[in-house]
């Protein structure tokens, strides 16, 4: 298979296509065949289970049922990254701060954003489709 990256929107080298289901990037690839809407098996399966569920329940497409207590674990999260956000942007601005308390800061915007970017809404928590981190 032959894959070629299209640049997006922002004219950046990176793959536009992302999966119907989970919407990670999919490299697309050149020749024939029709191009690829999901990124793995299991994500086209969460998909027709999820329009299955839908048709069942008579919603519209761009309806979605989800719990209550998963939105607010998504509000608290992303609460928490705003905050984390916030301080960091205060410690840039301080031209004092010692290399070590900017570290921290960063952990800390880290660790406030690893939940956000790890948060899976209904049946897609069991596999972990995160991009690799770059090596240190």
């Amino acid at each position: 298979m032959t894959l070629k990256v299209v640049p997006n929107a922002e004219g950046s080298g990176s793959a536009a296509v992302k999966c119907r289901w989970c919407r990670h990037t999919i490299a697309t690839r050149q020749g024939r065949g029709r191009p690829r809407e999901f990124c793995s098996q299991a994500c086209r399966q969460w998909d027709w289970v999820a329009r299955q569920r839908a048709t069942e329940l008579k919603l519209a497409e761009d309806e979605l049922v989800v719990t209550r207590s998963e939105l607010n674990e998504i509000r608290d999260r992303i609460f928490v990254l705003a905050c984390a956000i916030d301080d960091v942007a205060g410690d840039i601005d301080n031209k004092r701060m010692p290399l070590e308390a900017m570290r921290e800061s960063l952990r800390w915007l880290i660790d406030a954003a690893r939940p956000v970017t790890d948060a899976h809404i209904g049946g897609h928590g069991d596999s972990d489709t995160r991009p690799q981190q770059r090596p240190a």
